[in-house]
């Protein structure tokens, strides 16, 4: 998420927990209830046994969305191959972006991992460890046909939405802009929607994802995409570096073998070489 993941059956299961919602992604796991060993293959520590926990915030399409009643999408995808790799299943929990944003799920044992299309930004390498980069993100702008709105330099004066505590509010307000924030993706579509606001700011696959609905093609298109230079990764607690090999080795073997392409085009669209982009995330 830029604030600044068929294939296999997933069941969708809601449990009380204090992390939030649990969504069960993949099959279940052996229902040991946390007992037994939580330590996966390769000396890989779990917080929970038998399942490789992570925290996301949904819907943010295409990456993780619930889809007929399954958590699915390319970092659900992506994180399961951590997870066969592991000798685990995944399992979802979905909570406040701010919550693992700033390490707190990591570091209070609610989560192994976040995979949320998530920007790596030297801010947020102050509280988390983020994985190699798995995604090239740019940002778009979003507006209804008939608002005649035709780049980003017009977003002035006018009425912006963008996702709260992401990149793309964070950029537009760099801009000197004063962007309406709202608490979800499918919030900020209902806003243009209804009239809330002229133009949003926020991921272009994500607006790729929304104009795949044929309803919402008619209605609107993008203004502009601006190249921020983002890059997403997944995150873990600071300081997790068997985790972070693991998943750092499960997308190098994806670009390698194919796996990722595939996933990309399963849930991004047409494949751009620089998506899987070699260089290691910052450090």
């Amino acid at each position: 998420m830029n604030t600044v993941l068929g294939r296999r059956a997933r069941m969708l299961a809601a449990i009380t927990a204090t992390a939030g919602l649990a969504l069960v992604a993949g099959c279940s796991s052996d229902g040991d209830g946390g007992s037994g060993t939580k330590t996966a293959a390769g000396g890989v520590e779990v917080v929970k046994a038998g399942q490789l926990t992570t925290c996301t915030h949904l819907p943010y399409p295409p990456f993780q969305s619930e889809i007929d009643g399954k958590v699915q999408g390319f970092d659900v995808s992506l994180v399961d191959l951590v997870a066969k790799d592991l000798g685990v299943q995944q399992q979802i929990v979905d909570q406040p972006f701010e919550n693992f944003k700033t390490g707190g799920s990591l570091n209070a044992g609610q989560c192994d991992l976040a995979a949320a299309g998530m920007t790596i930004t030297e801010e947020r390498k102050k509280n988390v460890d983020f994985s190699d980069p798995y995604f090239e993100a740019t940002q778009a702008v979003l507006v209804d046909k008939k608002s005649g709105i035709k780049s980003f330099a017009e977003l002035k004066g006018k009425k912006v939405g963008a996702q709260a505590q992401t990149t793309g509010e964070d950029y537009a307000k760099s801009q000197g802009l004063d962007p309406v924030s709202f608490e979800s993706s499918d919030a900020v579509l209902n806003g243009l929607r209804t009239g809330q606001v002229e133009a949003v700011v926020i991921d272009y696959p994500v607006v790729q994802g929304w104009l795949k609905d044929k309803a919402n093609a008619a209605a609107f298109q993008v203004a502009e995409q601006v190249n921020t230079g983002e890059q997403y990764g997944f995150t873990v607690k600071k300081g997790n570096t068997e985790l972070l090999a693991a998943i750092n080795k499960a997308l190098a073997d994806a670009k390698a073998d194919g796996t990722y392409k595939k996933l990309y085009e399963q849930w991004i669209g047409p494949y751009e070489e620089s998506a899987a982009s070699p260089s290691p995330a910052a450090s």
